[in-house]
């Protein structure tokens, strides 16, 4: 079955997860959820051209973040210590979208004397935009935010991330991937945004090619008392794993530790060889590189490593006993 849901001053909350946020929709597993028409950033405020002296008054208007986040959907019979499996098979972004970096964010925080927005037209088909002379971007459309509730009842900047998800602007969640969050709360909740045209890996100016969709569609799957400790990205090559912390180094060796028990667990290798197997094949990648010391928003986004796993070492047994272990009971 295919549920609805459209953008609205009902459905979306402009930087933040809303735990009094009534259902959107409650699906069943296997059912798809369709957004026509989303939002740009800061309630659908952002808008082709607008200077940066324009959007900075936004910034400080949704103190919580920038991401318009759709949401709640809650899937039957989801409690904690399930996951739900979220794939994305459709994404059309708009036809432009910008980067920018105000002062006192990103990587280098204070190399640049005056902030910057740049805007881009894509073409028709979506597959490329013009930069600047002699450069072209291929565009590759992902989600930045998905999200389930974590435990509590306060709001939780969209910025964010963690074991539920939330800001994980992981650029290979594209059409055709699955992204596997654990449950938190009943019904799981399940919150959407932030969609992205390109990016790269690390975000190192805190922007992708910022954009929003002509059309979302998410089939959401229930796998019952699976025991993922946070997200896991399934594409047809690999398996992605991430870590965060208020530091590069503890992400990484966050994410190790999380790739090591679950190689253990799921593909049923040693802790011993399972570490060998991260030195040798698995690549670790810096997701995000965060600082918001000028920031107007509330919250800090952690630093974040991500580890790809290639399927492609692993025999088809191995390979069939890891999808049986995502499948759940």
């Amino acid at each position: 079955m295919d549920h609805v849901v459209t953008s609205s001053a009902s459905t979306v909350r402009s930087g933040y997860l809303d735990p009094a946020a009534p259902a959107v929709a409650t699906v069943l597993s296997g059912d798809t959820v369709s957004y026509p028409n989303t939002w740009t950033h800061w309630g659908n405020e952002a808008v082709y051209g607008m200077t940066f002296a324009d959007r900075e008054p936004l910034r400080h208007k949704y103190p919580d973040g920038p991401y318009s986040m759709i949401g709640p959907v809650e899937v039957a019979d989801a409690e904690p210590g399930d996951v739900v499996c979220c794939t994305l098979e459709q994404l059309r972004t708009i036809d432009w979208g910008w980067n920018s970096f105000p002062l006192g964010v990103g990587a280098l925080p204070s190399d640049f004397a005056e902030p910057y927005v740049h805007y881009f037209r894509f073409s028709e088909d979506r597959t490329r935009a013009d930069f600047v002379d002699g450069v072209t971007v291929p565009l590759r459309p992902f989600l930045g935010v998905v999200a389930v509730e974590p435990v509590g009842e306060a709001h939780t900047s969209a910025i964010l991330s963690g074991s539920y998800g939330g800001n994980l602007v992981l650029r290979d969640f594209t059409v055709g991937a699955s992204l596997y969050l654990p449950v938190a709360k009943q019904g799981a909740r399940l919150w959407t945004g932030d969609v992205h045209a390109a990016q790269g890996d690390g975000v190192v100016d805190q922007t992708a090619i910022e954009t929003a969709a002509e059309l979302i569609t998410l089939q959401l799957g229930l796998r019952k008392r699976v025991p993922l400790e946070g997200p896991l990205l399934e594409t047809a090559d690999a398996w992605t794993l991430i870590g965060f912390a208020d530091n590069l180094d503890d992400a990484l060796v966050t994410c190790l530790r999380s790739c090591i028990r679950w190689l253990h667990t799921a593909a049923g290798l040693t802790e011993r060889d399972a570490y060998a197997l991260c030195s040798m094949l698995v690549s670790f990648r810096i997701t995000q590189f965060s600082n918001q010391t000028g920031s107007a928003y509330s919250s800090i986004p952690p630093r974040a490593v991500h580890a790809v796993i290639p399927k492609s070492v692993f025999t088809e047994d191995t390979r069939d006993r890891v999808a049986t272990w995502l499948a759940g009971a």
